[in-house]
């Protein structure tokens, strides 16, 4: 996850600042030293972070931190602030021009940096509003860029014009705009051609499809495993061709993260969405109150439930934890629960957005494997289907079966059985512990979490 290391010093410094009964100026400006080489390290641009410890430092050295009772958790508070501030403060959506019959978003962006992709993620997270897109098929030079757009098109459900490669880009547009009229989709989102690095004549062919087409939206991507090469990237372009917005790829991977905390900053742009995975609906609406919370080891709720809603049936989520509360469900429950987790990203997925869990992972928790998730699905996969719907069937000979079939040690598949029976006792002693609750404000789908964490935690 990005912002990991990072993470994990800011949570030092804050450790031993909150400590402290009294900070003395010496203190503060101790603890922003090493939030500054933090900052750097994570990739962030000198100048911003020089900016950035000279706003906390004209807060934190006054009265509103030393004449605290708590001036640790202030200085936390004024540091959260701050990287707020730093990111965009608001949250700033996609909007449709409402006085546009289609309203356009061209896409661009250095080759590599996953803009078809993304340009397949932002139809679909559309769709899903009520919109009706339709890609354009641009990249004209990559070879099966088309084809790559008309794939994931089709997989979220978003119809894909192209004319092939033979076209110019500019016609192709002005073609996609008429046919978006024609079978009336009120959005365009036009899939451009990217290059290994800037060139004038890759600018050109921007300026000639926004000259050629009226675009609403003009949306950069770039890759966070680039570090401050991104934001060099988006000060360029933002100079060169005029960008609206940012979206950030893989800030899910193992990157220095600082692309997120300068791009504001750096180009007066706002980060519109994040790249946090590779599936079509890995897409997330950036908020930098959420993003400042994350890096701050403070966890991120809200966007939790919201990707639960998003991802969990409501009627089977509820049927499960009827299942749970009566302690009836059998194996075949236990691994829909677990493919529940995969779809929000894991065990570890889940953790690095809960409140103190996902920061304090490494200091005192132990490391999640998600390797024995795997393990634990082959050794329930391996069971047949009397055995999945009637765990009492399991014998010694049954589950040493089961063991050759998973490719693990019989002493694995018994220490899941007998959490797997330890579970289902403790939820029968604790019926109220997995009522969910439903709704916009509740976990939604989800509503099982604790039964998800019980399941799994212990593995």
């Amino acid at each position: 996850m990005a912002f990991e290391s990072l993470t994990e010093k800011l949570q030092k410094v804050f450790r031993d600042i909150r400590g402290k009964g009294k900070l003395s100026e010496a203190d503060v400006k101790a603890a922003l030293k090493e939030v500054r080489m933090a900052l750097l390290e994570a990739d962030v641009g000198f100048k911003v972070v020089k900016q950035f410890i000279k706003s906390i430092e004209n807060r934190a050295v006054g009265a509103e931190v030393m004449e605290s009772l708590t001036p640790g958790q202030q200085v936390v508070k004024i540091v959260n602030e701050e990287l707020i501030s730093l990111m965009g403060s608001e949250t700033t959506s996609v909007t449709m021009n409402q006085e546009a019959d289609v309203t356009v978003i061209l896409m661009a962006g250095l080759q590599g940096a996953g803009k078809t992709t993304t340009a397949a993620k932002l139809a679909g997270k559309l769709k899903a509003k009520g919109i009706r897109p339709l890609l354009a098929a641009c990249d004209v030079y990559r070879p099966a860029a088309v084809e790559q757009l008309k794939v994931n098109g089709e997989r979220v459900g978003v119809p894909v014009f192209s004319m092939g490669t033979a076209q110019d880009p500019v016609n192709i547009a002005r073609a996609a705009l008429a046919s978006a009229r024609e079978n009336q989709n009120d959005l365009l989102i036009i899939d451009t051609a990217g290059r290994l690095q800037i060139d004038e004549s890759m600018m050109q062919e921007l300026v000639s499809i926004k000259e050629a087409v009226h675009v609403d939206w003009t949306i950069l991507v770039v890759d966070a495993m680039t570090g401050q090469e991104a934001v060099n990237v988006a000060s360029t372009f933002n100079e060169k061709v005029g960008i609206d917005g940012v979206i950030v790829t893989k800030l899910d991977g193992d990157t220095r993260g600082g692309a997120a905390l300068s791009i504001k900053a750096v180009t007066g742009k706002p980060i519109l969405y994040a790249g946090m995975g590779e599936k079509l609906s890995d897409l997330e609406q950036f908020y930098p109150d959420r993003m400042a919370s994350r890096i701050l080891g403070m966890g991120d709720i809200l966007s939790l439930i919201e990707k639960a809603q998003a991802e969990v049936d409501e009627e089977q989520a509820r049927k499960m934890s009827e299942k749970l509360r009566k302690a009836e469900f059998d194996y075949n429950d236990f691994l829909e629960q677990m493919n529940q987790m995969k779809k929000l990203g894991g065990l570890s997925g889940i953790m690095n957005m809960m409140p103190t869990l996902g920061a304090g992972m490494k200091g005192g928790m132990p490391e999640i494997d998600e390797r024995q998730m795997d393990r634990v699905e082959a050794i329930i996969l391996s069971m047949t289907k009397e055995e999945r719907t009637n765990p009492s069937l399991l014998n010694p000979s049954r589950k040493n079966r089961i063991a050759k079939g998973a490719g693990v040690d019989i002493a694995e598949v018994n220490r899941i059985v007998k959490q797997f029976e330890q579970m289902r006792k403790m939820m029968k002693q604790l019926p109220g512990m997995m009522r969910g609750k439903r709704g916009r404000g509740g976990m939604g789908g989800l509503g099982n979490l604790g039964g998800l964490f019980g399941g799994k935690l212990k593995f």
